[in-house]
This record gives structure tokens, C-alpha cells and sequence, in this order.
């Protein structure tokens, strides 16, 4: 791929680029979120939110859950293990609620002596002396143990009372306000008008807004502008689209299995179910119990197992001489860890092999869950002669069902059938058994389907055991972690940081919420609603909380500088597939056709051949054409032993698990990739050429106005004027005196090009416009 650096200023931007991003991430980086940070000791010293994280990282690997690495049969972990007499210690207890100074636990952490000290200095783990005080002053005030905070079914807790209550729009600023007045902060001004307009198409669609939604919006001063423009949004395709992104990480959602002999899948007609749910508002219990369970329901309709194709996406291999029996376990692993880390917020895959070290489940609680997912008729392998996109259980999608029951589905004019890997049901219940060390061929103790009594053990007298009894499990009004896991998805998605920050991980081991009472009002207001999605998303878009700047002042950077509290809006860099949507729809390239199979972009030439030996249609890259090229990010095909690379650069996931938040990085690759992919360089010599035809005799800075307009989505300050004005003339001076450049320069990407007439004046204005899809404000969500 060429280098596109069409002068000095262009790299310019690119090192100031990534200058300030990475200057953001370690501002990021430094301090703590609060939440216990002071060095000031609490008036009461709680255990859930005080001494089970201390003891969960500096007590539990040997005093824990895991009978297998326990440490002179002791455990910290439960209330009736810590109380007992101990085992090597005559007369003595551990912890002695009120008296520490009979508490040999608290001895042992505050000896001198190297040879009692806890935890051991061979384990190079220490507790700090505000640890160690604290507690003390548990022990003092009676050591009372607690059930963990998300092993509690939600309840709403009274609407809190704040000072500035006119600050408020919803219940969800009160929870926020209540604690920023609590920690001394205030919340910032709602964000300009331009800002919340782009932020918000880009949170509910993941596309920006057009010049033209840009000028409506700024023009209507009725009290309800902001909320009519949510509310189109919400009704709007894009909406499911953009909601399914999230959902497609959780679901491990790829086009190809996904080991070394790699092959096309057809899973894609699943995806299209995903949009139009989203887009249909189902509600969440609904959309999840078809996915777990949709050929279970009774007279089960084609959609309904088409939903189930969620628990077929993950890896499959198709490379002969393989032990069928390891693979069949390995993908029934796979669908027990993707519902207890995508719906149940749980490390539930660390008990695989062992009981867990730092929560209450045992290794048999994970294979009782696993028996859910064990009587699939699905095969670890299937002949060469069945072979194909998909694979046993299956379910054929002909033309006569796109045209009446599942219209939603895009065959893009293949009148042919598709196929869809599915789930069924064997008729003989196939014998669980726990597996020695989780190994496929080491079976133990015979178990039967059920689920951990720390968060909800499973009645066999109210659910059927399999994985149809498994959904109304999750969604019954005693689960504790269904509705809170989802509604911190969602948060995070909308607000850049979960209420748990450790948005898959809900255990000892994962964050605490920094507002544990309005994580608890939401899921249970979520639930209560009848689990509806769609009003769930409207109430964080409209809550004062996220109508905030997201101006930084040094009093957050100080105080808050993760915005923890929620004194600001947050910077969010957007999602690698969003970066892309962005660059096709501000220069009119974008093809919005909704769903349909995946489509192969511009990609670097011979990454697939050099990397992986795929078969069939996926041994070599043949790259899509005409309006394919132009499709949104969320089609673009996904090899998993290749996954597409801008895309990687840019923290995609490369579905080969679920992922159910993606990290951030800042990479001098990102603003390489955003130099020289061909995606953003069309898009912007596209973009000249629209406007230089439309308006051939405007002056050099109406032009660049509106591709500001277009791109950044608010007017450009003067100085910014001023800058851009200055470069466009330089580069119309060096590409008059160069016209091969000009020429080489706009010569990029299949698109027709419009005629301008002046070659060297759009090589000029692409560069301007290449340099504004290179600013940091527009990869980034403010």
C-alpha cells in the first residue's frame, strides 16, 4: 500500500494526532477511581465494599473457594469458615468478631515475624497499613460478613435528594448528583448544541449527522428539539445496526470457523435477526431466551430457531483426523462460557478445570451449567461429504420464507437457499460428567443440569432442566445478575465506562460499582419495564448526565480523572467499524442497505495467503466491487484467523470469543492506518470532487466550511479557518507546479470520479479533507 503523506503538514497532523491521544490515554492511566481511595477510614467499615476486595486479592488464592490450593483448611471467604476454631492453632480463631486482638488472622498480618506473617512474604503480597487498620476496625465493629453485592436480587431504593434539583431531567441524575455533591464536584454545562447532536447520532446509529439534520437541529429552540432528534434516532434502521455491534461482540459473531483450515460459514441470515430485533424493540428476555432456546419453544417457528444460531458462532473446525469427542466438549465449553460472561457477567470458565479461586462456584457448579449445553445434536465433526456453510443442527432459509415469515432477511437478490448452524435438542439426555482438570476424556462424578446456589440455585420444581428451564431461570425476578450485567452493558456503551468499571466480570475479583444504588434502581426499573430496551437507551440519552461537555478541568483531572463520578461527558474513541461508517457517510459514499451477507473491502494484498492456509472460497482475498465497497463496517467479512487489519489496529474484536466490552488503545498505527487506508483517502478525494461540483466557482473556505460541516459536524472556528485556508493554498500552488502529483494523488479507490475541471484544485481540497478525517476530534466521540 502506498504511503499517502502529501506534505509536511499532513504528518504534522498525524504526530499532533497522536501526540494529544496518547497524552489523553495517560491521563487515563493515573489515579484510582475513589471508591475507597481516601486514606480516611469509613465511620462503618463494610464488608462488600471494603474488606472483600482486600481479601479477595491478598487472602483468597489460599484461604478461598478453591478447596484444591486451600491453605491449613482455612477460609476467609465464608463467615462460617472465618469463625471456626482453626485446625493448626489450638484454641484459636481466625477472625473474633469485636476482638482483634484475639483474631489470630490479625495477628498474622500485623506480626514482624517473617515465619507467621500472612499473606506470606514468598508471595510477594503485602497489605498496606490503610488495609490493615481497616481491618481492624471490621473486626471491632463485629466482622459482619454479607452475601456479594450481585448475588443480591436488585431493588429500587428511594430516589436520592439533591441540592440543585433544577439541574435534573430524569431519576438517573439524581443518583449521579447525589454523589457528586457528596464528593465536592458539579456537574459541567450541557454540552453546545452542534456536540450533543453529533454525539448522540453517533451513540444510537453510529453514523454522523448530515449538514442538513446539523442546520435543522440548530435552528428549532422548542423545548423538545433534543428530545424529537432521540426519538427519530431510536425509530430509525440504524438504530438496530448500531445496537447489534455490540451484540455481534457478545455473540462471537464471524464468516468463517475459525481454525487453521479455515472455511466460509453462513451465519450472516442470524445477523439480520439481530438487527430486527433491535429495531423491533423485543424485549430483552424475549431476544435472549430465543437465542438460548428458540428450537425448544413450543411449534417452534423458523425465527425462533434462527434466533438460536447465537449459541453456533462459535470456532468450528473442519480439518479431518481430529478426536471428534475433545471438539464436541469444546464447543459446548465454549456456549456455557459465552452465557455466563455475555448474560451473567461471570468468570464462570475459570472453574473449568478447578473450583474458582475467588468466588463461590466449584468446578461441579460449572458442569452443571454445562449440561445445559451438552445434549446439542451438534457433532465435533462432521465428513467432508456434509461439510459446508454450515453445519449439523442446521436450518435451511429458502426464498419462499424470506418473502413471508422472515422478510427481514437481505438475500441480496440470491434467490438460492442459505443455511444457518442452529441448535437441537438429542431425544436421549446424553450423561454429564465433571471432567478431571476439564479434560474431554477424564470423566468423574456424574452431574445433572443446575446452576450456582451463591446466585440462584436452579428449582427443578419451576424450570425445566435444559437450557429452555435455563432462560426463565436467568430472567426470574430472583436472579440477581441478568438485568444488572445487561443495563451496565449498556451504560458503558453510552457512557464510555461501565457503573462496574469490570463491565464482564461481576465477581470478587471485578470492580466495585461506583453507584451501587442506581445500578440496582435501573435493572430493577429495566426488568420491571418488561425488560424494554429501547426505553432503557432513551433514558441515559436523555438524562442530564449525558447531556454534559465534556470539558476536562484540572479540578477532574485532580479529583476524578477517570470521570468515575460522572462530572462530565467522557472522550470516547470510536469503534474501529464506526471510524469507517464515518468516512463513507460524511462524503456521500455510504451504501445503507441494511443486513445481507458480508462483504470483502479494500484490504492489503496477501495477508490471507501469507498467514493462513484457508480453503475453498477463503484460501485467497477476491475483494468486492461497486457499492459492496461502500457498506458499513459492521459487513465487512470477518476471517477469524485473519480478522480484517485496520480494524484489529483499531481494538476491534476478532470474535473468536465473547467479548462483551473492547479495550482502547493509542498505537502510531492507528494514525498510520488513518493516512494510507484507501476507505478514508477515497472518501475524502469523493468528497472534493462533490463539492467542487456542486459549487465550482465558491471560494477555497466556503468549500472547506462545508466538508467541516460534513465531517466534525459544527462550524469551524476562525483560527481553524484561518489554518486550513493556509494549507489548501499550499498544496493548490505545489500540485499547479506538479500535475502528476495531483494526478497520482486523487488517482485512489473505485468510485466514479466527479468531473471538476481542475485537477490540481481537488487534489488540493482532498488534502484538506483528508487532513480533517485525520484530526483527533473526528475519530473521537466528545
Amino acid at each position: 500500500m502506498r504511503l499517502h503523506l502529501s506534505s509536511k503538514w499532513l504528518v504534522g497532523i498525524a504526530i499532533a494526532v497522536f501526540v494529544a491521544v496518547l497524552s489523553g490515554y495517560f491521563f487515563v492511566g493515573r489515579g484510582t477511581t475513589g471508591l475507597g481511595g481516601s486514606m480516611q477510614l469509613p465511620a462503618v467499615v463494610d464488608y462488600n465494599f471494603h474488606i472483600r476486595p482486600v481479601l479477595s486479592d491478598k487472602c483468597f488464592a489460599c484461604h478461598g473457594p478453591d478447596k484444591n490450593a486451600r491453605e491449613a483448611d482455612l477460609r476467609l471467604d465464608t463467615e462460617e469458615g472465618a469463625y471456626k476454631a482453626l485446625v493448626e492453632t489450638a484454641g484459636m480463631h481466625a477472625i473474633v468478631p469485636g476482638h482483634p486482638d484475639r483474631s489470630e488472622a490479625y495477628r498474622r498480618i500485623t506480626s514482624s515475624d517473617e515465619s507467621v506473617k500472612m499473606p506470606p512474604v514468598s508471595s510477594n503480597l503485602a497489605l498496606t497499613d490503610y488495609e490493615v487498620r481497616l481491618i481492624e476496625r471490621w473486626i471491632k465493629q463485629g466482622a459482619e460478613y454479607k452475601p456479594h453485592w450481585a448475588f443480591v436480587p436488585p431493588e429500587k431504593t428511594g430516589i436520592p435528594e439533591v441540592d440543585d434539583a433544577g439541574w435534573t431531567t430524569n431519576e438517573i441524575d439524581h443518583f449521579v448528583l447525589a454523589r457528586m455533591e457528596m464528593m465536592g464536584l458539579q456537574p459541567n454545562p450541557e454540552a453546545d448544541k452542534s456536540h450533543l447532536l453529533r454525539r448522540v447520532y453517533l451513540d444510537l446509529s453510529g453514523l454522523p449527522p448530515t449538514e442538513e439534520q446539523l442546520q435543522r437541529f440548530l435552528a428549532d429552540d422548542s423545548p423538545g428539539a433534543y428530545e424529537k432528534v432521540v426519538d427519530e434516532l431510536l425509530a430509525s434502521q440504524a438504530y438496530g445496526e448500531r445496537m447489534a455491534m455490540h451484540w455481534l461482540d457478545v455473540a462471537r459473531y464471524a464468516d468463517s470457523y475459525g481454525y487453521q483450515d479455515d472455511d466460509i460459514r453462513t451465519q450472516w441470515p442470524w445477523r439480520d435477526w439481530v438487527i430486527h430485533a433491535f429495531n423491533e424493540n423485543m424485549p430483552y428476555d424475549r431476544f435472549v431466551t430465543w437465542q438460548l432456546a428458540g428450537d425448544m419453544l413450543p411449534d417452534a417457528t423458523k425465527e425462533q430457531i434462527l434466533a438460536s444460531a447465537f449459541s453456533r458462532n462459535h470456532k468450528i473446525t473442519v480439518e479431518q483426523g481430529i478426536i471428534e469427542e475433545e471438539y464436541r466438549v469444546i464447543y459446548a465449553l465454549d456456549k456455557t462460557n459465552t452465557f455466563s460472561k455475555g448474560i451473567l457477567g461471570i468468570t464462570m470458565e475459570c472453574a473449568q478445570c478447578h473450583d474458582h479461586k475467588y468466588d463461590p462456584f466449584t468446578q461441579k457448579n460449572y458442569f452443571q451449567l454445562y449440561a445445559f449445553f451438552n445434549n446439542s445434536r451438534e457433532k465435533g465433526l462432521e465428513g467432508l461429504v456434509n461439510s459446508g456453510p454450515s453445519k449439523t443442527p442446521r436450518l435451511t432459509i429458502t426464498q419462499a420464507d424470506v418473502d413471508s415469515m422472515l422478510q427481514f432477511i437481505n438475500k441480496a437478490g440470491d434467490t438460492s437457499a442459505v443455511s444457518v448452524s442452529v441448535m437441537g435438542e438429542r431425544d436421549e439426555v446424553r450423561p454429564t460428567f465433571v471432567l478431571d482438570r476439564g479434560v474431554y476424556d477424564a470423566p468423574t462424578e456424574r452431574v445433572y443440569p443446575g446452576t450456582p446456589e451463591s446466585i440462584l440455585a436452579f428449582d427443578s420444581t419451576r424450570y425445566a432442566p435444559n437450557r429452555l428451564g435455563l432462560a426463565a431461570w436467568a430472567f426470574s425476578k430472583e436472579n440477581p445478575l441478568t438485568a444488572r450485567v445487561f443495563v451496565n452493558q449498556l451504560w458503558a456503551m453510552v457512557f464510555g465506562r461501565g457503573l462496574v468499571g469490570t463491565v464482564a466480570d461481576f465477581g470478587n475479583q471485578g470492580e466495585l460499582p461506583s453507584h451501587p444504588e442506581l445500578l440496582d434502581w435501573l435493572a430493577a426499573d429495566f426488568r420491571d419495564s418488561g425488560w424494554d430496551v429501547k426505553r432503557l437507551i432513551r433514558q441515559l440519552v436523555l438524562s442530564a448526565t449525558y447531556r454534559q461537555s465534556s470539558r476536562v478541568t484540572k479540578k477532574h483531572l485532580a479529583e476524578d480523572p477517570e470521570n468515575v463520578y460522572l462530572s462530565r461527558a467522557k472522550r470516547i474513541r470510536l469503534p474501529a467499524e464506526f471510524i469507517r461508517d464515518l468516512a463513507l457517510a460524511s462524503s456521500g459514499l455510504l451504501n445503507r442497505e441494511i443486513g445481507g451477507p458480508s462483504i470483502k473491502p479494500y484490504q492489503p494484498d496477501g495477508i490471507w495467503e501469507v498467514t493462513s492456509s484457508g480453503r475453498g472460497t477463503l484460501a485467497n482475498y477476491v475483494q468486492d466491487h461497486g457499492t459492496d465497497l461502500y457498506r458499513r463496517g459492521m459487513y465487512v467479512f470477518i476471517k477469524l484467523t485473519v480478522p480484517p487489519p485496520n480494524m484489529l489496529i483499531f481494538d476491534a474484536s476478532n470474535r473468536d470469543m465473547c467479548e462483551v466490552t473492547r479495550q482502547r488503545t493509542n498505537t502510531p498505527l492507528q494514525a498510520l492506518v488513518m493516512l494510507n487506508d484507501p476507505v478514508i483517502l477515497e472518501a475524502s478525494r469523493v468528497l472534493a470532487g462533490q463539492l467542487l461540483q456542486t459549487a465550482p466557482d465558491a471560494a477555497a473556505r466556503d468549500l472547506i466550511m462545508h466538508a467541516f460541516r460534513r465531517i466534525l459536524s459544527r462550524d469551524a472556528g476562525e483560527k481553524e479557518l484561518t489554518l486550513l485556508e493556509s494549507y489548501y493554498a499550499d498544496e493548490l500552488q505545489r500540485y499547479r507546479e506538479s500535475p502528476a502529483d495531483a494526478a497520482a494523488f486523487v488517482d485512489v479507490g473505485e468510485a466514479p470520479h466527479k468531473k471538476t475541471g481542475n485537477v490540481a484544485r481537488q487534489a488540493a481540497l482532498m488534502a484538506v479533507i483528508h487532513g480533517l478525517y485525520n484530526l483527533e476530534e473526528t475519530i473521537t466521540r466528545t
